[in-house]
């Protein structure tokens, strides 16, 4: 190797490690009581999920962000929805499997998951359809019918090793596998256990 590709190599590995470390985000979820749901929200889920089945309502803690979420199954498989706290409809994701998503793009992250972490496990893969400046009834629709969209992403919750040891992380990608962005989840909140 000459002088010019090992300068490139070096200047190109600290960019790509730079710009993952800043994009880290925390994140906390915890379950909370159906009193505790955005009201508008709780209209919502009552007006448009029809065959719902066990309806669990969660409260997530993003930085400064504080969004509201309900889990629930429906034809077989695993959704949520999301809602901020004014219950606006913000996005709505299935748990899907490896084999759902197109070999191009699950190269892709393949590819990213190996590159920035000494060993990994997925936990959970989900699909996400957002609602940004699109009809809430389409984007129900779209992901009740689980459409492959060129506006999907995927949200990968995973195990992973780095320097600090053992970490959960969620990993989003757009749906032709691009990395977007990397939050690390926090440990689940116990201040409402009494000893």
């Amino acid at each position: 190797m000459n002088l010019k590709s090992v300068s490139f190599f070096i200047l190109f590995t600290v960019f790509i490690t730079g710009t993952a470390i800043a994009q880290i985000k925390d994140e906390r979820e915890h379950r909370i009581r159906k009193s505790q749901f955005p009201e508008n929200a709780l209209l919502f889920i009552h007006q448009k999920l029809v065959n719902a089945k066990r309806i669990r309502f969660y409260k997530e803690i993003d930085g400064n962000k504080i969004s509201y979420e309900a889990k629930f199954k429906k034809d077989r498989l695993k959704y949520s929805i999301e809602f901020n706290p004014e219950g606006k409809l913000e996005d709505i994701e299935i748990v899907i499997k490896s084999l759902d998503i197109p070999n191009d793009a699950y190269a892709k992250i393949t590819t990213y998951l190996e590159n920035n972490f000494k060993k990994y496990r997925v936990r959970k893969i989900q699909q996400q359809y957002l609602s940004d400046g699109v009809d809430v009834d389409k984007t129900l629709k779209n992901a009740f019918q689980n459409l492959m969209l060129p506006s999907i992403k995927y949200e990968f919750i995973i195990d992973g090793k780095n320097d600090k040891g053992f970490e959960e992380f969620e990993i989003l990608f757009d749906a032709d596998g691009k990395f977007e962005l990397i939050k690390k989840s926090l440990p689940p909140n116990y201040d409402h256990v009494l000893y």
